[in-house]
C-alpha cells in the first residue's frame, strides 16, 4: 500500500508509530476483540494525511485522514458500512480531535494511539516534537509553572501538564486502562526526576 504513509520527516508520525500503534492494537484486541480488517485498515491510514503539530488545523487532522481513508478504501471497492467504521475509528483516535468512539474498533484505536504518548515512548516522542518546534526544555525562573500559567507552545515540560498526565484517565478500553496506569507512572516519575535534578542542588537531588 504506497499510501500508507505520506512520505514525512516527522519522527513522531513515521513508519516506526505505525509499527508500534499496530503492536498495541494487537495486544488490546487479543483482550477486547473487534474486527481486525477494520483495525488493520484504520492503523495503517490513522495518520494518512499530515498537519503539523502547530499548524492551524491541527484539530481536524483526524477527519482529513478519516476522508483520505475513506477516498483510498471506496476506490478499493470496500462496502461502505465498513468504510463508514474505518473512518470513524481513524476520525475518533484524535485527542484533539474530542470525537466520542462508539465502536470497539474505534475505542481499541484510540488507546493504542495514546498509549504511544505515554511511557517512556512518549517521553521520547514530546522531548523529539519540543525540539523541531524550538521549543525550550523549561523555564529557567519557573520550572514547574507554578507563578506562571502552563505554556507548552514554549516549554517542553509544560506539555506534561496540558496533555500527557491526563491521557491515563481517559481510555475506553479495561485492557488499555491496565496499561496506562503503568505507563502515566513512568512519565510521574521522570517529571518529578527532572524537576529535582533542574530546581535543587545537584547532591541533594541525587540522594532522592
Amino acid at each position: 500500500m504506497p499510501f500508507v504513509s505520506e512520505a514525512t520527516d516527522d519522527g513522531s508520525h513515521d513508519l516506526s508509530h505505525i509499527l508500534r500503534v499496530w503492536q498495541n492494537v494487537r495486544a488490546l484486541s487479543a483482550h477486547e476483540g473487534g474486527d481486525m480488517v477494520i483495525l488493520t485498515a484504520a492503523t495503517l491510514l490513522h495518520d494518512c494525511v499530515e498537519v503539523p503539530k502547530n499548524a492551524p488545523l491541527r484539530s481536524s487532522a483526524s477527519r482529513m485522514a478519516a476522508e483520505r481513508a475513506s477516498q483510498l478504501l471506496s476506490g478499493l471497492g470496500w462496502d461502505q458500512d465498513a468504510i463508514n467504521n474505518v473512518a470513524h475509528a481513524i476520525e475518533a483516535h484524535s485527542f484533539s480531535a474530542n470525537v466520542i468512539p462508539t465502536t470497539v474498533e474505534a475505542r481499541i484505536l484510540q488507546d493504542a494511539d495514546r498509549l504511544d504518548a505515554i511511557g517512556h515512548i512518549g517521553i521520547a516522542r514530546c522531548f523529539y516534537v519540543s525540539g523541531r518546534l524550538n521549543r525550550s526544555i523549561y523555564d529557567p525562573a519557573d520550572p514547574d509553572a507554578s507563578r506562571r500559567a502552563l505554556n507548552d507552545s514554549t516549554y517542553a515540560i509544560d506539555h506534561f501538564h496540558t496533555k500527557l498526565l491526563h491521557l491515563a484517565g481517559s481510555f475506553k478500553t479495561e485492557t488499555g486502562a491496565h496499561i496506562a496506569k503503568d505507563r502515566h507512572a513512568v512519565i510521574q516519575k521522570f517529571l518529578d526526576g527532572l524537576l529535582r535534578e533542574i530546581s535543587a542542588d545537584p547532591a541533594e537531588a541525587d540522594k532522592s
